[in-house]
Order: structure tokens, then C-alpha cells, then sequence
């Protein structure tokens, strides 16, 4: 039909359209997008002590703990600048810990304690800064509202 797919500009832009409208374009900067960007959250089943994330898997990942994970490894597949978030979550019975490589830094560069009650829900935000040099926020026991 008469719609824009793509635009391939020699010497220029690269552009994508969405219902002829444009939604993603290289830029000499970087790119420019219009709208909102999702990613996928995946999930990591704890069947060890250990918990490894591959960031090329995605770059939201969340984790129900199943037992104390006595390190929270350094993940796999890393890209420096990539960010994103992990939840981690307590079972009903709740009272799990997390341990950690020595790849993750945090504010302030104390090592957080993760909630324990039942049913909380932790979220670590991070940013690769090099390769194993993970920089890291934590909110404590995010409740959602109803």
C-alpha cells in the first residue's frame, strides 16, 4: 500500500514507521524514538544457593526466593551501560537472605540487607559501569496499591 515501513537514507537516517508514523530513527548522536520502549521481564527459578542472571536474556529480571542465596553471582552476557531492574521476592514463608559478588556496588558502598517479612518484594536498579562493576540502588519492601 501507500504506507512508510522503513526509510534507509544514504548518508542520513535510518527510520522506522509504525502506521506511517515514525517511531524509531538513527541519529548522528544515537537514535531517537517516539513513544514508549518495553522490555520483557524474565523470570530466574532459584534451584541453588547461587543466582546468575544473563542480561542478554533481558534487562528485567525477577527471582522468588526459594532458599538463602549465598551469592547473588556476577550476571552473564553483560553490556556496559546497559540498565535495568531485579526483583526479588520472599515466599510466604518469607525470611530468606541474599549475598552478593563482588561485582555489585551500592549507594553509599554498604551491601543492603533484603527485606525477610512474607511476601516482600525488593527491586535492585543497576547500571554496568565496566565489566563486573555493576552500580546499584535498592528500594526496600515496594508495595504496590490497591
Amino acid at each position: 500500500g501507500s504506507n512508510i515501513l522503513a526509510q534507509f537514507i544514504n548518508g542520513g537516517a535510518n527510520e522506522l514507521y509504525h502506521n506511517a508514523t515514525k517511531k524509531f530513527e538513527t541519529a548522528s548522536g544515537g537514535v531517537s524514538l517516539t513513544g514508549g520502549a518495553a522490555a520483557n521481564i524474565t523470570s530466574v527459578t532459584q534451584s541453588s544457593g547461587t543466582v546468575t542472571f544473563d542480561f542478554a536474556a533481558s534487562c528485567h529480571h525477577k527471582v522468588t526466593l526459594t532458599q538463602n542465596v549465598t551469592e547473588l553471582a556476577a550476571p552473564s552476557n553483560q553490556a556496559i551501560g546497559q540498565s535495568g531492574s531485579i526483583f526479588i521476592t520472599q515466599p510466604s514463608s518469607g525470611n530468606y537472605t541474599v549475598a552478593y559478588n563482588a561485582a555489585w556496588f551500592f549507594t553509599g558502598g554498604t551491601t543492603p540487607t533484603l527485606s525477610t517479612s512474607s511476601d516482600a518484594v525488593d527491586r535492585i536498579d543497576y547500571v554496568v559501569f565496566e565489566s563486573n562493576k555493576i552500580h546499584c540502588v535498592v528500594s526496600l519492601d515496594v508495595k504496590t496499591g490497591t
